[in-house]
């Protein structure tokens, strides 16, 4: 969900002027933070008075470690990555979230209950699910388009330019998946020095046809003008692009990687009592299931699922757009924040010298 160019954006509190009180949001810019927006930012304005700012960021955690290691920390929350998010925990960059403070489910559920097993973790609070797939405009293919991640590999079977983020994360899964690794082998894969260097080998044949993008915006904007026949994008982009644009474009679900985003608080914030407010407020399975009213992002909280019901400007029903549906799901990649947690330096600092070769 990488953003645009930093940019603040001011929601103003009732009555047209700022409130006294504001907390700056950090989040990825473009249509999910205009989502995020409608979804929840200016409820929460409207209930406590207190002024959201929010400015953009492409991901990572250097802007955060600068901030906390000089005391000098003007962000309050940040939309991060489950694996930045836990790599900041450990790092103790952010705040820690206790889930018992959180809302309850919808039907009275402890917060505990209300997530999924393996995305219980104190590093924040989660929030929506979101894949990178990759998708293609139609009008500039002929015949058949890619259906599998080896697709998006074959330059032979489908000559032409490719979109991908400039970084290792989902990258390095889709290689070894496109190479032939199974999906329940990729991180086993990964975890050894020859499943690295395999996945070099196979981003080695694309690389001299790669275009990098770096903000979740791009991605769209590059299939629209024929820049690149496809691209690896964020699901909830490309379905906007489809939606409100009428885009010719065409997502393959085949090895989606299954990503989610968690709300943190950056440590050492002066407004930590607001940034907890916001937090809290966010969490509500409501304000969760109000963003894919927006853009086709999924609630983490299980019991918010089944209030996500149709996109507000086009009348689609959105459930079949979620990542987690299941149809969408029958070959996906849940992406593993423990091994990118212990990995992610390693892996951008060996990807950061492969692109430079």
């Amino acid at each position: 969900m990488a953003a645009a160019p930093l940019l603040a954006l001011h929601l103003l509190a009732p009555g047209g002027g700022a409130s006294a009180q504001s907390i700056t949001v950090v989040s990825w810019g473009g249509s999910y933070a205009r989502s995020c927006q409608e979804a929840y930012h200016k409820a929460f304005t409207e209930e406590t008075g207190i002024e959201v700012l929010l400015e953009d960021y492409n991901g990572g955690l250097a802007q955060i470690r600068a901030q906390v290691d000089a005391g000098a920390v003007h962000w309050d929350v940040v939309d991060m990555e489950l694996p930045d998010a836990r790599l900041a925990c450990d790092e103790g960059l952010i705040e820690l979230v206790d889930l018992a403070d959180l809302p309850a489910g919808v039907n009275g559920e402890s917060p505990e209950a209300d997530y999924p097993a393996e995305y219980v973790n104190e590093c924040g609070a989660g929030m929506t699910f979101y894949s990178t797939v990759f998708a293609y405009n139609s009008n500039f293919l002929t015949g058949p388009g890619p259906e599998t991640v080896a697709d998006f590999f074959d330059l032979e079977k489908f000559p032409g330019r490719r979109g991908m983020r400039r970084s290792p994360l989902v990258n390095l899964e889709f290689a070894l998946m496109a190479d032939g690794v199974p999906l329940d082998q990729v991180y086993r894969t990964l975890d050894t020095p020859e499943g690295q260097d395999r996945a070099f080998r196979k981003l080695d044949t694309i690389k001299d046809q790669v275009v990098w993008w770096e903000a979740g915006a791009q991605p769209p904007q590059l299939l629209a003008d024929g820049e690149v026949i496809m691209s690896t994008a964020y699901n909830g982009r490309i379905f906007n692009a489809q939606v409100l644009e009428n885009q010719p474009f065409v997502i393959v679900w085949d090895g989606q990687a299954l990503d989610t985003g968690y709300l943190a608080i950056v440590a050492g914030t002066e407004r930590y009592e607001e940034a907890m407010q916001f937090v809290k407020f966010a969490n509500r399975p409501g304000s969760i299931a109000n963003v894919s009213k927006y853009i086709s992002y999924g609630p983490v909280r299980l019991s918010a699922r089944a209030l996500v019901d149709r996109h507000l400007e086009t009348g689609t029903a959105m459930q079949p757009h979620m990542p987690t549906s299941p149809d969408n799901m029958k070959r996906a990649l849940s992406l593993d924040w423990r091994w990118w947690s212990e990995n992610r330096d390693d892996m951008y600092e060996r990807f950061s010298a492969w692109l430079a070769r």
